[in-house]
């Protein structure tokens, strides 16, 4: 008999059914035995009654633990009395498949505080809750979303190494290890390798994929181990061109994941899912300082001048939102003392790039920008931010042979995640959090 997931039980009624699935309650009583049990689709409440025809099955019941897996066959009943779908599973037959041990380490049911580190310390048990269920079909929706909607504007996707020779943005927060006697890194971005691709003529390109960043810091948004989504595209005029396109695809992704979760959502995170509207709002870094100088906002005494730390950022979003009822917007324009060595230069101010970060809700998810694709200019960029052009001349020999005008972005699925469902942390969010103290499991 095939398996029936519980979600389609209220329409077998009068017929026999196969579940498999967790059991959630056991209720052991003198006359009847009910059980619930779990499958990732939902809740159905399973019927023994007490009697000798069942002498062997409701001891089997009698012995059964919360979050043990198991195979029940029995027939659909109709029952208004029943809260989960008016149906219930009278039991024929029950198979444990798998005895869970009597004490959970963990609550999985909310009734008690769990501290966040036991919970990742359990992190199977913890993501057996529906929120978490939910949170990986939204993860799923939402980036089939983007790639159907990057491989519809002509993009392919790319799988770039995470072992490299050298750097992929800078000498810090890297991750050695030894490659057969010599020192690799791994990568922090896929950013040299989107960059060959177009070099390469591949024109628009993709990628979704690990990086590595040996970021000590101990903050909701950071992770040593982290999913990036990027792209690049080819044959571009500025960083209008990679924002245009941003924003549209966001809108597309936001429908996608509204339209098949969004009430799900509400359901189990208490958030409505805005779909935004085009164009995102647009300023300039130094229109955004202006907007701190409005608020009274003083960063803090560690944080650069000629950035926005995170309280900027929040401070900057609130601003646009009073004044354009938007959630998102792009501050453009960072100065060069801010951003890599590749970004392009402004023409006529060559103290800023034509760079991007994009702030969704009061937290940069995006940066983008031009990257310079001439030569001899990228080579001098790269001197002046103190890089030796030797550690670098497999990237620089790119644009040795003719190379397309061309830009792209980087966005964080976690952060992405995080915010849509307005989670406190990155932690809740991913399948297996890597960060300073973190390793395992």
């Amino acid at each position: 008999m095939e398996r029936t997931y519980i979600a389609q039980i209220p329409e077998a009624v009068d017929q026999t059914v196969r579940i498999q699935g967790m059991v959630q309650v056991v209720r052991d009583q003198k006359a009847v035995q009910f059980v619930i049990v779990r499958d990732r689709t939902g809740l159905v409440q399973v019927v023994v009654p007490r009697n000798p025809d069942n002498e062997a099955l409701n001891a089997l019941v009698s012995e059964l633990t919360r979050e043990s897996a198991v195979t029940v066959v029995g027939q659909v009943a109709a029952n208004a009395r029943v809260r989960l779908g008016g149906v219930e599973i009278h039991a024929h037959e029950m198979i444990v498949e798998s005895l869970a041990e009597p004490e959970l380490p963990i609550d999985i049911g909310g009734r008690t505080d769990t501290t966040a580190a036991k919970r990742l310390d359990w992190r199977f048990l913890d993501m057996r809750q529906p929120r978490y269920q939910l949170l990986f079909d939204v993860q799923t929706t939402a980036e089939h979303a983007m790639r159907s909607f990057w491989v519809s504007e002509g993009f392919v996707e790319i799988h770039s190494p995470k072992l490299m020779g050298s750097p992929s943005e800078s000498g810090a927060e890297l991750f050695s290890l030894d490659y057969f006697g010599q020192t690799a890194y791994l990568a922090q971005s896929p950013q040299f390798y989107k960059q060959m691709a177009i070099a390469a003529g591949l024109e628009r390109v993709f990628e979704i994929g690990p990086v590595f960043r040996a970021d000590p810091s101990q903050t909701t948004r950071h992770a040593a181990e982290f999913t990036s989504v990027d792209i690049e595209m080819g044959w571009i005029t500025s960083h209008e061109d990679v924002m245009a396109l941003e924003e549209r695809w966001l809108q597309y992704v936001l429908d996608r994941v509204q339209a098949a979760h969004g009430d799900a959502i509400a359901e189990q995170y208490g958030v409505s899912i805005d779909v935004p509207t085009l164009p995102f709002p647009r300023v300039t870094m130094a229109q955004a300082q202006g907007l701190l100088r409005e608020a009274g906002y003083t960063p803090p005494a560690d944080s650069r001048s000629d950035d926005l730390d995170p309280g900027g950022e929040r401070v900057v979003s609130e601003a646009i939102r009073r004044e354009y009822k938007h959630a998102f917007c792009f501050v453009t324009d960072y100065p060069v003392s801010v951003r890599p060595f590749y970004h392009m230069r402004h023409p006529d101010d060559p103290t800023l790039t034509r760079s991007f970060d994009l702030l969704w809700k009061g937290v940069e998810i995006t940066t983008g920008a031009q990257r310079e694709h001439r030569y001899e200019i990228l080579r001098a960029q790269a001197i002046e931010k103190g890089l030796t052009p030797e550690s670098l001349q497999f990237y620089l020999d790119f644009f040795r042979y003719g190379c397309p005008p061309h830009g792209g972005l980087g966005f964080g699925l976690g952060r992405m995640l995080m915010i849509l469902l307005e989670q406190p942390s990155l932690r809740e969010v991913t399948f297996l959090h890597r960060s300073l103290n973190r390793l395992m499991p």
